[in-house]
């Protein structure tokens, strides 16, 4: 059994272990006070949950709260769920959550975390894709509200984070595409090696069980690591991230949460593309190597054509605008990310024809 460590730096350092089979030592990530653990899972993992809750058992009491699926999960009236059943059992501040679910799940449980008691441990257990690369890593806890997705959260590093390989073989093919859209994006702005073993075989390279599977989530994942342990708050350099993500998080917010991140994102990345191609800053031949490589994994690069108005006012409210300007993410070149600040709303418009359909 093999795995793979990337440590992730800051005040509070912990690192990501990636393998298969490895959630049997899940135990030793949990901190030797721990007296009470809290499992939060959706409902598709409840047998899973119980199959961890028993192992965790030995020398600890652990609990479950189950959660609805997906970003229905991310309400303040969850947390409170969760908030409940950890007062009723006198959780202490050496007690523990743990989030073992996709993003949604992890984003909740470390929300949770960060809020008790003013902050307890944490472990993420991701177990999808979109988890594994991006949700579970970093510290950025959350929950939705009608005006927006993650508006309401706090930064809070978990203890570990645990990424057993072996979660993913029953996800479904689309499932596990949508979530490799943050593998891609990872290439276009950090490492291109991710790109390159796409267009070799892009079968393998979203296949579980292929060595080049394994190698895209583990740079993903390292570019997450260095990114957010130089910047947790998100005051510079983490802003990359947010590649793709200004438009994918209106497109979410206009099909209320029911689209997959992945595919939202998707768009926004081709988007981002020809808005850095309209800025006379990336090439044509890298906005076309955009929709090859989404295209090929069945990734969506285009939008309803009418949608535009709605998706402006829904990026103007977003929390990535500051001081009343739009900010995007765009590309100088592959994986030389920039920040365009308050683009011509006539650009913009002219990006969106692009992937208008």
């Amino acid at each position: 059994m093999t795995t793979t460590t990337i440590a992730v730096a800051g005040d509070a350092p912990y690192d990501v272990t990636v393998g298969s089979g490895i959630l049997a030592d899940l135990g030793d990530a949990l901190p030797a006070a721990a007296r009470k653990v809290l499992i939060i899972h959706p409902p598709t993992l409840a047998e899973r949950a119980e199959s961890l809750r028993q192992r965790l058992l030995v020398d600890r009491d652990v609990l479950l709260a189950e959660i609805p699926d997906a970003e229905q999960g991310k309400r303040v009236e969850v947390a409170a769920f969760c908030w409940q059943i950890l007062g009723q059992a006198d959780f202490t501040r050496t007690d523990a959550v743990i989030g073992f679910g996709g993003g949604a799940v992890t984003d909740l449980a470390g929300f949770v975390a960060a809020t008790w008691l003013r902050g307890v441990a944490l472990v993420q257990v991701p177990t999808t894709v979109l988890g594994m690369v991006d949700a579970a890593v970093g510290g950025k806890t959350g929950i939705n509200t009608a005006e927006g997705k993650n508006l309401v959260g706090a930064f809070w590093p978990p203890r570990a984070v645990v990424c057993d390989l072996d979660l993913l073989a029953s996800l479904s093919p689309n499932e596990r595409v949508a979530g490799y859209a943050e593998v891609v994006k990872a290439g276009f702005i950090w490492h291109p090696e991710i790109l390159d073993l796409i267009e070799a075989d892009p079968i393998a390279a979203v296949d579980p069980r292929s060595d080049a599977f394994r190698r895209t989530m583990e740079l993903a994942i390292d570019m997450k690591a260095r990114v957010v342990g130089e910047d947790l708050r998100e005051a510079g350099l983490r802003e990359v991230l947010n590649y793709g993500h200004t438009l994918g998080h209106a497109i979410e917010h206009a099909e209320r949460y029911r689209w997959r991140h992945g595919a939202a994102i998707s768009i926004g990345m081709v988007f981002a593309a020809e808005l850095s191609r309209l800025a006379g800053r990336l090439s044509d031949a890298a906005v076309q190597r955009h929709r090859d490589i989404l295209g090929t994994l069945g990734l969506p690069v285009t939008y309803r054509a009418g949608a535009w108005p709605q998706l402006l006012a829904t990026m103007q409210r977003d929390k990535k605008s500051r001081g009343g300007m739009l900010r995007f993410i765009v590309l100088d070149d592959i994986a030389r990310p920039t920040v365009l600040q308050a683009p011509d709303e006539s650009l913009l418009f002219a990006a969106y024809q692009e992937v208008a359909g």
